[in-house]
């Protein structure tokens, strides 16, 4: 009998080994937050997602449209982790058998409305329904549209590390209402040399873990320099884990995590293409493996990826 996976990492990367098809045709397979497929003489980027009532999120808390809402935007935040512009989405839903028309309806509403603000039409899907509780999946197909697909792959030693917004504390509410970073991910990409991005939605510890795992570097983060949110701070209130812990580990920003060379680093700071929206260098990539935490009186610590990680051990995450 064989041991069970690690963690969903350990099966994606079974996955891979035996997945992704003829290179010609999927540029880019498993691993990436989109996948790359080829069409004749053009090609499409294709993105899926999946939320669990009770993992992602608690209809006690939520109401049927915000989590439509955030099914949606969840695939959109994977359109903005590549640059890429959102053409079209399908949809679809395992209903619990207690829902009402009216439930459907809202939840609906929410597809949409994520959908329209991206101008990304909702073309298509499944409804079901089933003894079990609420269950809804997205896929998008989107193009490059003139910005080259970012990958987590392409980071390399003397890059410097930037995330927008403000991490931390989703939990209070955030994560049913983020805008996706789309226009900003393709301002981005056309101002400056992407090397590699990721959107933040395992938390900034895990996710900078794949982003140094895919492009075989490391990295360090310099504690005082991560942007925390006011979410953050108001659980750290509650809870006794630091802000900082909150921000490094909660998930569910949405934000974009990137790297850029020295002189584009330079420019960013320096132009701030983004307007209002914050924009921090948090740290840099170096030569090695792992993630590194430096903190403001210069004590140096292993920053363990704590955001969450689906199917660890084949039991209860």
């Amino acid at each position: 009998m064989t041991d069970p996976p690690k963690g969903e990492w350990t099966l994606i990367d079974w996955i891979r080994r035996r997945a992704g098809g003829d290179p010609t045709a999927v540029p880019i397979g498993p691993g990436d937050d989109m996948a790359r497929v080829v069409l004749g003489d053009t090609d499409c980027l294709i993105t899926t997602d999946t939320l669990l009532e009770g993992t992602h999120f608690s209809l006690s808390e939520a109401t049927p449209r915000q989590v439509g809402y955030k099914a949606m935007a969840v695939s959109l935040s994977d359109c903005a982790a590549m640059a890429a512009e959102p053409v079209a989405a399908v949809a679809w839903t395992g209903l619990p058998a207690s829902a009402d028309m009216a439930f459907a309806e809202d939840l609906c509403r929410g597809l949409l409305e994520a959908a329209e603000r991206f101008a990304c039409p909702l073309v298509g899907g499944d409804v079901t329904s089933w003894t079990g509780r609420l269950v809804i999946g997205t896929s998008i197909i989107a193009r490059a549209a003139g910005v080259e697909p970012v990958r987590r792959s392409g980071a390399r030693a003397g890059d410097a590390l930037f995330v927008t917004g403000r991490l931390g504390g989703s939990l209070l509410g955030r994560h049913l209402a983020f805008v996706p970073r789309v226009a900003e991910a393709r301002t981005l990409a056309r101002a400056v040399t992407l090397h590699a991005m990721i959107d933040l939605s395992d938390g900034l510890s895990t996710d900078l873990g794949h982003v140094c795992r895919e492009s075989g570097v490391a990295a360090e983060v310099d504690a005082a320099a991560v942007p925390v949110s006011p979410d953050a701070q108001r659980l750290a209130e509650r809870d006794g884990r630091s802000a900082l812990a909150h921000a490094l580990s909660d998930g569910e920003d949405f934000e974009l995590l990137f790297a850029v060379g020295a002189d584009d680093a330079a420019r960013l700071e320096r132009e701030r293409p983004l307007g209002e929206t914050p924009l921090t260098r948090i740290g840099r990539v170096v030569e090695g493996r792992g993630v590194t935490l430096i903190e403001p009186d210069g004590a140096r610590r292993e920053l363990a990826p704590r955001g969450y990680e689906h199917f660890r051990g084949g039991g209860p995450a």
